[in-house]
């Protein structure tokens, strides 16, 4: 750990409610735990935000979601794509909304975490459906897109600090970076106890850095390859003597040809573009 002690335990001193997550998708998440859930309560819920309902349409009527026709309504969006995509999409929208900054530099660093989450997101669905799992492809997106929320939580921790004329600390590239490497499991674990979700994500945020990962974990090698990959393609904040040597355990496990790894890289590309 290269950064002050005092950093440390002031981040640590900072409410567990920083806004990490918007409150009526963090319900749906929740809520498609339950297998049974019905579809009409995925709508009233989407309905309690009327600016995330309108996020939604927007991005279910985008060129990678929409059909034929053009969805008018939230129920239809939620007919015709079914209520794990719309949870995907409600989920992507609230975050591209938390990662903003007046702060210059908190705002670049929030932007950069942005791309590198959303790439994840669409590479390990991208991963999902190329192995055959089409079945997985959105918990898929989901695990992609919220693996790094331990950094989400430390930049916005560490953004209200520096604002606090009584803490004295200004933040820096360096700085921030020797946090998220230090801190980012073990506050995304906190972040994904505190507000109860489903535990298959909060598996993938507290061992998506393990030496030595459950080789039975399907998901788990999903996210650990694309997370890795993302690091080739510069889509990581990362500098880059920090990038693992090799993902073949991974690509081995999980069946991945060359032809996929190469359309993996020209997705999250594209997904950041």
């Amino acid at each position: 750990m290269s950064f002050p002690l005092e950093l440390r335990y002031q981040i640590c001193m900072q409410p567990i409610e920083l806004p990490v997550f918007n409150s009526v998708a963090l319900e749906l998440l929740q809520q498609l735990a339950d297998q049974d859930v019905a579809m009409d309560d995925v709508i009233n819920t989407i309905n309690k935000d009327p600016g995330l309902a309108i996020q939604i349409l927007r991005m279910a009527n985008s060129s990678a979601y929409a059909g034929r026709y053009k969805s008018d309504t939230i129920k239809e969006s939620v007919n015709r794509l079914g209520a794990r995509q719309i949870t995907s999409l409600a989920m992507a929208a609230s975050q591209a909304a938390l990662h903003h900054s007046s702060v210059p530099l908190v705002h670049q660093i929030m932007q950069g975490l942005w791309q590198h989450s959303h790439a994840c997101a669409v590479g390990c669905r991208s991963l999902a459906i190329a192995i055959g799992c089409r079945e997985l492809a959105e918990q898929a997106y989901l695990a992609g897109l919220l693996h790094d929320i331990g950094k989400l939580y430390l930049i916005k921790a560490m953004e209200r600090i520096s604002l606090d004329p009584a803490n004295q600390c200004s933040l820096d590239l360096e700085t921030v970076l020797d946090v998220f490497s230090d801190m980012h499991v073990e506050q995304g674990c906190r972040i994904m106890d505190y507000w109860d979700i489903p535990p298959r994500y909060y598996q993938m945020v507290a061992h998506h850095h393990d030496d030595e990962p459950d080789p039975d974990d399907q998901l788990l090698a999903i996210v650990r390859l694309a997370n890795f990959n993302s690091m080739r393609y510069g889509l990581n904040l990362y500098p880059q003597y920090l990038q693992p040597d090799n993902t073949l355990p991974e690509a081995e496990l999980l069946g991945v040809s060359e032809e996929v790894l190469a359309r993996l890289e020209a997705e999250m590309k594209a997904a950041c573009a």
